[in-house]
């Protein structure tokens, strides 16, 4: 059995938001038709897909964090070796995201960190196997 992931995030500008992504070079966004919510698959089984905010507020039923003294969430994505973690930290900052520092070296485990634009933690990690 495959199962898909969705990670559903609010945004303040969704397209904004979605040219900060395609720059890490995640295409193919499909748009809601209403205009509130945008997919944007990362690969064959997780889409991201990202909410204005009053929309993201309106499936959960509550509030939308304050990413400025709180975190939801920390999205942490594999990637195929620790040159492509440092280019994928690399281009969120250089898109207007925030580097969350230098690169955690674990041993076989590697990860390095970014806030997107909606203060929203992701890390992008290797481990050597």
């Amino acid at each position: 059995m495959t199962i898909s992931t969705f990670i559903n995030l609010p945004v303040r500008d969704l397209a904004t938001s979605a040219e900060f992504f395609r720059s890490l070079g995640f295409t193919g966004e499909r748009p809601a038709p209403d205009g509130t919510s945008m997919m944007l698959p990362l690969n064959e089984t997780t889409q991201l897909i990202l909410h204005i905010a009053s929309a993201f507020a309106g499936y959960t039923g509550v509030a939308v964090t304050d990413t400025g003294t709180s975190r939801e969430v920390i999205v942490g994505l594999a990637a195929s070796s620790r040159e492509q973690v440092d280019e994928m930290v690399d281009r969120a900052v250089a898109a207007g995201g925030t580097t969350l520092g230098p690169g955690q070296d674990s041993g076989p485990l590697y990860m390095r960190g970014f806030r997107d634009l909606d203060g929203h933690q992701w890390s992008f990690l290797h481990l050597a196997g």
